[in-house]
């Protein structure tokens, strides 16, 4: 047996009906849509929010809120995190990748912030830095770059 041999078991497969054919097809006439009105009607059916002319939610819900369009997306590292690399390191994004401290990448980059404590000196580069982190690099020691 070969794949070119293969074929449904019988009465598997079954035609499509084919509509508006005659009345003796028994889908002629009114095609199964029954006599009148807007779904009898090629396109005529209502939008999924329609409720009846009433109106809808989404509409009587008050609108709330602003998506900013130039927001920045940051990957977050905390200070602390940073003790995992030995000292006088070059902390980088991609090495944060590679050590698994993030996921992946935003579209802004990483941003530093200054939870916890850093007892190390290290080279931070990075696309942000909030003020706490920068304090706290600098006083162990190390520097910060923006990339």
């Amino acid at each position: 047996m070969k794949l070119h041999n293969l074929k449904p078991a019988p009465g598997a497969k079954k035609k499509k009906q084919r509509v508006g054919r005659g009345v003796g097809s028994g889908r002629g006439y009114t095609c199964g849509r029954g006599a009148n009105g807007q779904n009898s009607r090629s396109g005529g059916s209502v939008r999924l929010t329609f409720e009846g002319g009433q109106t809808p939610l989404f509409r009587r819900l008050p609108k709330k809120g602003f998506n900013n369009p130039n927001k920045k997306e940051y990957t977050i590292v905390n200070v602390s995190q940073l003790n995992n690399f030995p000292a006088e390191t070059v902390v980088t994004p991609e090495l944060l990748q590679k050590e698994g401290l993030i996921d992946k990448l935003a579209a802004a980059g990483v941003k530093v912030l200054g939870a916890g404590e850093l007892n190390k000196e290290l080279t931070v580069k990075a696309q942000a830095f909030s003020k706490s982190a920068r304090e706290k690099i600098d006083s162990a020691g190390g520097k910060t770059e923006v990339i």
